[in-house]
């Protein structure tokens, strides 16, 4: 069986270089590539092959949102995990609609981590048990998912840019899209919140540990 080529993308070294050891500890995966910033990503990934991209979200020069997406555009066969150290709750059912094979806290064992990427690899999903619990009740209408969890894909990635103080001119610029377009994105995000300012996003965001 051919080995799972893994690239790990954080910006912290001291997490890369721990996660480089397990997973090259183990005969059917190895590590390809790790990366610090967003655009080593994209460089990496046109350089060789990929199965799984292990992804932190929050990176130097952009972000992990931004990431998933040129991934799921542009390599599409390339199983996306995230690992993370924000809570599964406030980032999991947004990350996993925006098209991430699976969403893993920081906080998970070493035995957890590779039985996700074997999964992802697969052409599964992988989630914690707090995130499936979540996603559980979210489908039968028992549980209450965050406000932010009504935003679409593209909406909540233009959320996060607003809470980080984002105009919407340098949204429209790093997306790619018009200034009128991101306006709009904008103006039905507040709709949805039920919020009035940038102000309020940024609040909110910071209360719900969706900034870093």
């Amino acid at each position: 069986m051919p080995q799972i080529s893994v690239i790990i993308a954080d910006d912290h070294q001291v997490v890369r270089a721990g996660l480089r050891q397990i997973i090259a500890s183990q005969p059917d995966l190895r590590v390809v590539a790790d990366c610090r910033t967003g655009k080593e990503v994209i460089a990496a990934l046109k350089d060789g092959i990929c199965n799984v991209l292990l992804l932190d979200l929050s990176l130097p020069d952009m972000s992990g949102l931004d990431v998933l997406k040129h991934v799921r555009t542009h390599h599409d066969g390339v199983a996306v995990l995230v690992l993370s150290g924000y809570p599964e709750k406030q980032f999991g059912i947004n990350v996993l609609r925006g098209g991430a094979h699976g969403f893993l806290s920081k906080s998970a064992d070493e035995s957890e981590l590779l039985r996700a990427l074997r999964m992802v690899a697969r052409g599964s999903r992988y989630v914690g048990p707090e995130l499936a619990d979540l996603l559980l009740a979210s489908m039968d209408g028992t549980g209450e998912q965050p406000r932010h969890g009504i935003l679409s894909e593209r909406e909540f990635q233009i959320f996060v840019k607003l809470a980080e103080g984002k105009t919407v001119t340098e949204i429209a610029g790093k997306l790619f899209l018009s200034v009128k377009t991101v306006s709009t994105y904008r103006s039905r995000i507040l709709e949805k919140m039920g919020m009035k300012t940038n102000a309020d996003i940024t609040y909110y965001a910071i209360k719900n540990s969706l900034l870093q």
